[in-house]
């Protein structure tokens, strides 16, 4: 059994760094579609050498969150309106199924967090924060998901919100939105009373509502 080499704790950390770094930007929509990186940029920003920077992007790249030219241009991804309405479809497939599997273990005090992230949602927007009301917009999703505890399900909707991210910010411009999702209250609404169908009309409707406006 041939044994693999280990890789140095110094060098996973850098590469962890930079990969959990560049993540978190690029899922709440910190970088606009389309732009250009760089491994000299990414190592200066981060404080590491080219070699986990590269390691940061790769990853990032087989998860869809950057695109690489055949020059080896790194990128966040521009995505068609067929893209869009892709992983709008697949957000409708798999959010709605991990909003059904948490309904029978929403106990109240999943709802209370649930009312009190939606409370700061409102004053996110009120304050036009772009990045801040993307945040808190999955901190709601993540939060009511978690409880359905499937979790290679939640990293599949994770990797979607992912390709997400920069395109949700065009989004968000687009949308100028003035107050907190609609849909937020009906799927708190509907934990509160048990009502599955009800919760699986109103998460498929929030999570793709913007999304095909922004494809139309």
């Amino acid at each position: 059994m041939q044994v693999q080499p280990r890789i140095p704790d110094s060098a996973q950390s850098a590469h962890d760094k930079v990969y959990r770094g560049l993540r978190t930007r690029i899922l709440h929509g910190q970088i606009a579609p389309g732009a250009a990186l760089t491994l000299r940029g990414i190592g200066r920003e981060f404080g590491v050498s080219m070699t986990p920077a590269r390691e940061a992007v790769q990853r990032l790249v087989a998860e869809g969150a950057l695109s690489m030219s055949s020059s080896g241009r790194v990128a966040t991804p521009e995505l068609s309106n067929e893209r869009i309405e892709e992983l709008a479809a697949l957000r409708a497939l798999i959010e709605v199924e991990l909003a059904s599997r948490a309904l029978p273990r929403a106990h109240m005090a999943l709802i209370d967090r649930l009312q009190a992230i939606d409370h700061h949602i409102a004053d996110v927007v009120s304050n036009r924060d772009a990045v801040g009301y993307i945040r808190a917009n999955l901190e709601f999703h993540r939060t009511l998901y978690l409880r359905a505890q499937a979790p290679a399900m939640l990293a599949m909707c994770e990797t979607v919100w992912l390709q997400l991210g920069p395109t949700m910010r065009a989004l968000y411009g687009r949308l100028r939105r003035t107050e907190p999702p609609q849909y937020h209250r009906l799927i708190v609404a509907a934990l509160k009373a048990g009502d599955e169908p009800g919760l699986r009309l109103a998460v498929r409707s929030d999570v793709t509502q913007g999304l095909r406006m922004l494809a139309s």
